[in-house]
């Protein structure tokens, strides 16, 4: 009997840290980000965990597929928006903490095609890119929804080219699935952030839009009301700082604060 008691006591032992509280444990950081952020913020949570910090995971989507989900309730630690609209409004349903937001990066809005296109530089006329495109299609998001697109729509209409291209446009769920359509040929044309046509050497930059032909592309970053571990804003402090500035530099995005 007494055997069985050691037993016993010693298995309890193995469990007690499962009972502890996820805080204790340091729990895992849940990040919601928009998906034009993907490459940088694993490279930045890594670095994050190496220097001590407990594990991050993502979900990468649209900033608007994020905060709609966030508004319905999904495990959101972190939240990472790729335009100041879906934070303002996650902001307003109070499902943020606003004195942990900060616009933190910025970045320029650009047109790509496949690397193997002949086409070299892309004039920002109706002729040159209705040419362009010929019987294709222009990709980007969802011009009403998702960010990229809502930036490539106010470009387009404050420089005169939205009625050249509004019947020509393959609209995506995010900014990489247009990334990925011009990746693999399946359009002449794509209209995404700097960032993104530079993670990807199947595509080339042709065209960059001027900074005021849309409003300016600004990621704005906050910690969720919902948070449930101490290491979210422990992430949020790394990304302020310098290791974390010198990856996003890395990458190509200008650093706006703090």
């Amino acid at each position: 009997m007494t055997r069985l008691c050691s037993a016993l006591c010693a298995f309890l032992l193995l469990l007690l840290p499962l009972a502890l509280p996820a805080s204790a444990q340091s729990a895992p950081v849940t990040v919601f980000a928009a998906a034009s952020l993907k490459d940088v913020l694993e490279e930045a949570g890594k670095g994050f965990t190496a220097s001590g910090g407990p594990e991050v995971r993502f979900s990468f989507a649209a900033s608007s597929a994020l905060a709609k989900q966030i508004e319905n309730g999904a495990p959101a630690d972190v939240f990472a928006s790729a335009d100041l609209q879906w934070m303002d409004d996650v902001a307003a349903k109070s499902l943020i903490k606003p004195e942990t937001r900060i616009n933190l990066l910025g970045n320029s809005l650009v047109i790509v095609a496949p690397a193997a296109s002949p086409l070299t530089k892309l004039d920002l006329t109706a002729e040159a890119l209705s040419k362009a495109l010929g019987d294709g299609r222009l990709a980007t998001g969802e011009v009403n929804s998702v960010p990229v697109g809502l930036y490539a729509k106010a470009a387009l209409q404050k420089l005169g080219l939205w009625q050249a291209v509004e019947n020509h446009l393959a609209q995506t769920e995010n900014v990489r699935a247009a990334l990925v359509f011009v990746s693999r040929g399946e359009v002449p044309l794509g209209i995404v952030y700097a960032t993104d046509a530079l993670a990807d050497p199947k595509v080339k930059i042709v065209a960059t839009f001027p900074p005021d032909s849309h409003e300016p592309i600004v990621y704005p970053f906050a910690v969720t009301k919902a948070a449930q571990t101490e290491g979210a804003a422990a992430f949020l402090a790394f990304l302020k700082g310098p290791t974390a500035k010198a990856i996003f530099e890395k990458y190509g995005f200008p650093v706006l604060g703090p």
